[in-house]
């Protein structure tokens, strides 16, 4: 037998440690949890992709009463932004999730459909995509969705 050892790296910060630019697209993704449609799981969810010419572009979770027919704010912004914007590369995506109460302490990673959509985003630009994931006592930022993903399921594999 063999073992393989994964290792990623995620850097911990508060928000006043983070960049003016990442403060905002963090505030950005806080906003699109006032537009989600939650009512079954009352678990509002948004996300915020600034793109590389400089957009900022939102979504939501929402969901349906059949819950597959729902769709997570991570892939609604990521959709929206390809759809509309079909060449430019997202530099960063910021994630944030609150309660009816509040937001959460602690950041929630992406579902695995929503990693691998993050993931096949990267590979179509061929450009690392930052995620930022937010939670009031601290935020993680990951340079590329490898982290999130290290054994990925990729167009290569097929072959």
């Amino acid at each position: 037998m063999k073992e393989l050892t994964l290792k990623s790296k995620v850097c911990v910060y508060s928000y006043e440690e983070l960049s003016e630019i990442d403060r905002q697209l963090i505030d950005k993704a806080k906003e699109a949890t006032n537009r989600s449609y939650v009512p079954y799981s009352h678990f509002h969810v948004g996300a915020a992709a600034r793109l590389m010419n400089g957009t900022v572009v939102t979504g939501n979770n929402q969901e349906n009463a059949a819950y597959p027919s729902g769709i997570c704010a991570e892939r609604t912004t990521l959709f929206y932004a390809n759809a509309q914007y079909p060449d430019q590369p997202i530099e960063t995506l910021a994630i944030a999730a609150r309660t009816e109460k509040d937001f959460i302490d602690s950041p929630i990673p992406p579902c695995g459909a929503c990693r691998q959509v993050m993931l096949e985003t990267e590979n179509r630009f061929k450009h690392p995509m930052r995620i930022i994931l937010y939670g009031k006592k601290e935020i993680y930022i990951m340079e590329s969705v490898g982290t999130l993903l290290p054994l990925s399921f990729k167009a290569e594999t097929m072959e």
